[in-house]
């Protein structure tokens, strides 16, 4: 499978996002990734659901909505609501994650389940059955713009053995100081989707960037 680009509209302009959304409908990006933060699991703020169902009437692009939050699981009925394809999760998060995962998928949605950069993907071995893909974050979640984490490709190298290992076909995002060097890397280590904010946003020509990204 040709990996996929998700941009994280994180990173773009809050003033005008209905023109974001449009350049995100007209690229070659496959997802749009969407940051939802409490300022208690993740030390920032962003945007909630008031966001997500006004991002819903415009966007056409498979919506990928990452929680950065405590206690996701309450949530589940909100994000399913506002049009959600993946519901990603912290496995740091959830105390029963399995019940969490089965509600994802009972109401209709994709489950992930996302690892903060210092939990191993060991952690996964009794649940990555049961998930459709998991999130690694290659810097620590809350802020965009950050510098990639090294170590994150061989944990991304370590969890495709993983899913090998058992027959899965469970995909893996990353998210986190992607850019045209970090990104190939990533795709090389397996890598099936490349989550993208400040490189996409921040570009001269965003559409070009993903295309660019696209082609690693």
């Amino acid at each position: 499978m040709k990996h996929k680009i998700a941009p994280s509209l994180l990173a773009g302009d809050f003033l005008h996002l209905q023109r974001e959304i449009e350049m995100i409908n007209e690229s070659e990006a496959d997802w749009l990734h969407l940051d939802v933060m409490d300022g208690v699991f993740v030390p920032n703020i962003s945007f909630g659901f008031p966001v997500l169902d006004a991002v819903k009437t415009v966007c056409k692009k498979p919506m990928d909505v990452h929680l950065m939050i405590v206690e996701p699981q309450k949530f589940i009925p909100e994000v399913a609501e506002a049009g959600a394809y993946m519901m990603n999760v912290h496995y740091e998060a959830c105390t029963h994650l399995h019940r969490t995962v089965t509600a994802i998928k009972e109401a209709g949605m994709k489950a992930g389940v996302t690892l903060n950069p210092a939990t191993p993907v060991s952690l996964l071995e009794d649940i990555i059955q049961d998930v459709d893909m998991v999130l690694l974050m290659s810097v620590n979640p809350g802020f965009g713009g950050q510098h990639f984490i090294e170590h994150s490709v061989d944990k991304t190298r370590r969890l495709k053995e993983m899913i090998l290992r058992k027959g899965l076909n469970t995909l893996i995002e990353v998210d986190g100081g992607i850019n045209l060097e970090t990104g190939k890397q990533m795709v090389e280590a397996g890598a099936d989707i490349l989550v993208a904010g400040a490189f996409v946003f921040g570009s001269p020509d965003p559409a070009q960037t993903i295309r660019e990204l696209k082609e690693l």
